[in-house]
Formats: structure tokens, C-alpha cells, sequence
């Protein structure tokens, strides 16, 4: 048996592919009424299973002027609807032999088209259980549910690496701003995420807006006048606390972004706080920092002592990693140093290979 299926939704399409062909099922795929006419052209199916909703013609339309065609007006046709009784009710009128309304389950939509591929008559089929050993309706539901998940997976890692693009382009566009930290949001996500998976690997696997935050961390920046933001020489005590404002300005800022909610927001908002409680802008202390903002505190420290600024070169990296472990307890989490200590040979790394790049 051979059938059309024709759906702009190709999630839907995937999964009923799995179904079908789990029974041994040629299928066929179309994402247009356009694209389904001429596929019938070029090859006839037994059945057509063609959604109601789609852009262009719909599949009422598509289905009436199969009817209409003398070449094509035996071939069945189920309509999937999950529209209003009155739209089910028209496009019923189109002289599809079946509809069965959105959610359904796939084994009986497989026992309609089953049932229709092997009538002749023309006759309007009710769905029904496709009959079958309950092993095998198991097995089929398992399967359904497995490639669902797959689905699902892959659609959301590619939701998720389009994030991670723009969310990059954004951190980008910063550093064009602030001409003294060019690539530098890029070291330090790099920096802090080999610390986090040293002391919590689990936790940046799972939560993806940990690494957001690691390169937004400045977006509040670009609430800073220029003039602060590129001062050669120290700044006033007017000009800091206006500074450190950045850090609530850029909550402010992604408070409304949903993939940002959790510790990508909480990273961007307290990445100045101390673990003596000196920093800002809350003062916190210890682990009343969240664990990235703590994570992040050495990584930024390591490259801003790292890099050339215009007000003095770069220090050597000894005496940036001396300065660090002297802080352990003060300005930074004594976990996060030793981790620090545990993986500066990988963090070295990570520096040479983005300065060759």
C-alpha cells in the first residue's frame, strides 16, 4: 500500500511516517496542496491523507477538486481537521471518504487508510481501532513515542544553537562599543565554562542559559556613556557608581528574554559581587552569590588582568594566577580557585588558541 501524506507541519509528517512505515506502508510526503497534485501526477497513491489547514490551498480545496477530476476521484482521501464543527462539516462536503479530528491517535488513523485502501465503493468508513495482537499495538505506540522525542530533541537543540548565534552576535556588537574588550566576552564564556564543568559539569549540561550569561554579562553597557566607557585613566567616584550600574541596567535589559530566566540572568546581575561581600550591587557575600556569578568573578578577573588595556599592557599570566589564588576567600570562592588551580593548564590553552585565532 502506498499513500500520500500532505501536511505543512513536518513534525506531524515524521511521525506518521514512523507509524506507516512501522506496517510496512510505502508513504509518500507532500507540504503543499501543490506539491501533493503533483506528486498524484507523476505517481497515483492508494490513499491520501491531507491536512484541512494549510497556506495556499487548503485541503478542503485540494480534496474537491480531486473529486472533481476523473483520473483522481476514486483515490481516498481522510481529511486531519482540528477546526470547528461547521469547517469539519464543509469540508466533509468535499467528498473526502474520512476525517478524523486533531489530537488522534496515529495506530487509528493506520486503521482507516488500511480499511479504505481496500474499498472500492466509495462508501464513508468511522474510525476504528486497528485491529492486532496488543503486542503490536504496544510496540507501534513505543515506536511513536520514540521518534516523537527524537523530534523533539532535535528541535530543540536547533532552537537552541539559534540562541547561542544570536545571543553572540549580540555580545559581538557590545565589544564594537566598548573597543577595549574586543573577544573579550568570547575568553571569558570559554574561561568560565571550563571552571563550572570542573566543579559542576551537570549544571551547565543542563541549564543552556548559564553560557548566555557568561556572554552578556556587559549587555547593561550600552546604557554607559561612551566617555566613561572609553576613559584612558581612572575614573572618578561619580563615573564608577556610574559604571557599576551596568549590571542592573543589563537585567533590566534581558529580564523580558525567556531562555535567559534563571542563573543567565542572575550571572549578568551580580558578576561584581565578592565573596567578602565588598562587591556590587547588592553587597552579597558567599554563597549567597549564584554559583555562576562566582565561576565568572575568576574568569573575567583572569582576562581583564590578561589583556592590554589602554591604560597599562598585559601582565604576564604567573602574575595574574598569583593574584588569584591570593584572592581565594577574599574577592573569590576558594572552590572556584582550586578549581582555577586544577585546570589552568586547559585555561592557557584556551587563551592561545583564541589569540592564534
Amino acid at each position: 500500500m502506498r499513500i500520500l501524506l500532505v501536511d505543512d507541519e513536518p513534525a506531524l509528517r515524521e511521525l506518521l511516517r514512523a507509524t506507516f512505515e512501522g506496517a510496512h506502508v510505502q508513504v509518500e510526503e507532500a507540504a503543499s496542496a501543490l506539491e501533493a497534485e503533483a506528486r498524484i501526477k507523476r505517481r497515483r497513491p492508494d490513499v491520501v491523507v491531507l491536512d484541512l489547514r494549510m497556506p495556499g490551498m487548503s485541503g478542503a480545496e485540494l480534496c474537491a477538486r480531486l473529486k472533481g477530476a476523473e483520473r483522481t476521484k476514486r483515490i481516498p482521501i481522510v481529511l486531519l481537521t482540528g477546526a470547528d464543527d461547521e469547517e469539519a462539516r464543509r469540508a466533509k462536503r468535499s467528498g473526502a471518504e474520512a476525517l478524523v479530528r486533531k489530537p488522534f491517535s496515529p495506530l487509528d488513523l493506520l486503521a482507516i487508510v488500511e480499511e479504505l485502501a481496500g474499498k472500492t465503493d466509495g462508501t464513508p468508513v468511522r474510525a476504528k481501532r486497528r485491529s492486532g495482537n496488543a503486542d503490536e499495538e504496544l510496540l507501534l505506540y513505543a515506536r511513536d513515542l520514540r521518534h516523537l522525542l527524537e523530534l523533539e530533541r532535535g528541535q530543540r537543540s536547533l532552537l537552541q544553537d539559534s540562541y547561542l548565534e544570536t545571543v553572540t552576535a549580540l555580545a559581538t556588537a557590545l565589544e564594537s562599543k566598548d573597543t577595549r574588550t574586543h573577544q573579550h566576552s568570547h575568553r571569558v564564556e570559554r574561561y568560565a565554562a571550563e571552571l563550572l564543568a570542573t566543579i559542576d559539569k551537570k549544571t551547565l549540561e543542563e541549564d543552556p542559559a548559564i553560557r548566555y550569561g557568561f556572554l552578556l554579562h556587559d549587555v547593561g553597557k550600552i546604557g554607559i556613556p561612551d566617555g566613561i566607557l572609553h576613559k584612558p585613566g581612572p575614573l572618578t567616584r561619580a563615573e564608577r557608581r556610574r559604571m557599576q550600574t551596568h549590571t542592573v541596567l543589563g537585567e533590566q535589559m534581558l529580564g523580558g528574554v525567556a531562555f535567559l530566566q534563571g542563573e543567565g540572568l542572575r550571572i549578568v546581575r551580580s558578576h561584581h559581587e565578592r565573596w567578602d561581600g565588598k562587591g556590587y550591587p547588592d553587597g552579597v557575600a558567599g554563597a549567597d552569590i549564584p554559583l555562576g556569578a562566582r565561576v565568572f568573578a575568576v574568569a573575567d578577573t583572569l582576562d581583564a588582568m590578561t589583556s592590554d588595556r589602554p591604560y597599562r599592557r598585559a601582565l604576564r599570566w604567573t602574575a595574574a594566577r598569583d593574584e588569584i589564588v591570593a584572592q581565594a576567600g577574599k574577592q573569590f570562592d576558594p572552590d572556584v580557585v582550586d578549581a582555577f588551580r586544577e585546570r589552568e593548564t586547559d585555561l592557557r590553552d584556551v587563551q592561545r588558541e583564541l589569540a592564534a585565532a
